[in-house]
């Protein structure tokens, strides 16, 4: 009964304001985020390389509503991709952005998000890298979908994210597939309305898993984005069923959460993207953080009970 509760004050000004001016939440805020500053998610991808995992960085900012701040948030994204491209790993640590965060919220906002992010599309193209297109609620699936579309037609190596929740994704995993594109598959971590996605665990995972045999048995790459060691079991056997290969899909977790799988994982030949958020603008991506899972709320009241 939490999750929705937490999933509405990720949207609450108020207790966005309580939340971010509390001291004691920033050393629990470090699980999850790799620190403010660009420096801070260089050292982590750094760390994860080391451990032969690999890498998208998410530059964290959303629903941006001031023009100048999306093309801030933009330039912010072309600052790390010359620092990924000077440090010599681009091609171990791909991007991951919101269109939000460029201005799809805005007036005219479809189009003013697409040219932002095909400056930094092209620019991770040069660099050898990618770009995935994270997906929000499901006011934004169309635009972000399209956005997709049109990028890929000169840089196909752009991904997209799909939401297994989502009564519609079953559809946009089959066309998906069939267009040979690289989809990262999550269950959803937004408060929709029954009128659109699944409510009840049980049916997301059971769309998760019809969502990833379409992906498996299609033309694309699927990026299996979970944390639940039956969906990671599904995975392995699906993929085995389509003759895949290990290099023909991967693995993706969250910084911070389940690390020794996310090794144990890479340590059996697979290929495990750990997804690293850094940022001053966190609050939104922490509470859905703690609203998908217990255990990371009861980790967050653990540490705030220690530490007062």
């Amino acid at each position: 009964m939490l999750g929705p509760v937490l999933l509405a004050a990720a949207g609450s000004e108020r207790v966005r304001r309580l939340v971010s001016s509390t001291p004691l939440t920033r050393p629990v805020v470090d699980r999850f985020v790799a620190g403010e500053e660009l420096p801070d998610a260089l050292d982590a991808t750094r760390t994860l390389l080391s451990q032969e995992l690999t890498v998208t960085l998410d530059r964290l900012g959303e629903s941006v509503t001031d023009p100048l701040q999306a093309i801030r948030n933009r330039d912010g994204y072309l600052e790390l991709v010359d620092e990924l491209a000077a440090a010599g790993v681009a091609e171990r640590a791909e991007l991951s952005v919101k269109l939000s965060a460029f201005g799809q919220a805005l007036p005219d906002g479809h189009d003013i998000a697409h040219r932002n992010v095909a400056r930094v599309v092209a620019a991770a193209a040069a660099a050898g890298t990618a770009v995935t297109l994270d997906m929000e609620d499901h006011t934004t699936v169309d635009s972000t979908l399209a956005v997709h579309e049109a990028l890929r037609a000169e840089h196909p190596e752009t991904g997209a994210v799909l939401q297994s929740y989502l009564f519609r994704t079953e559809d946009d995993a089959r066309r998906l597939a069939a267009t040979g594109a690289r989809v990262r598959l999550v269950k959803g971590a937004y408060r929709e309305p029954p009128e659109v996605a699944f409510q009840r665990k049980a049916e997301v995972d059971l769309a998760y898993v019809r969502c990833l045999r379409l992906l498996m048995t299609g033309e694309g790459y699927p990026m299996v984005a979970t944390h639940d060691p039956r969906l990671v079991a599904v995975a392995e056997e699906l993929a085995k069923r389509a003759g895949r290969a290990l290099d023909a899909y991967e693995f993706q977790m969250l910084y911070g959460i389940r690390d020794a799988e996310q090794r144990r994982l890479a340590a059996q030949g697979h290929r495990v993207r750990v997804y690293v958020p850094y940022g001053t603008d966190w609050y939104g991506y922490f509470m859905r953080r703690l609203a998908e899972r217990p255990a990371n709320l009861a980790f967050f009241a653990r540490s705030l009970a220690t530490r007062n």
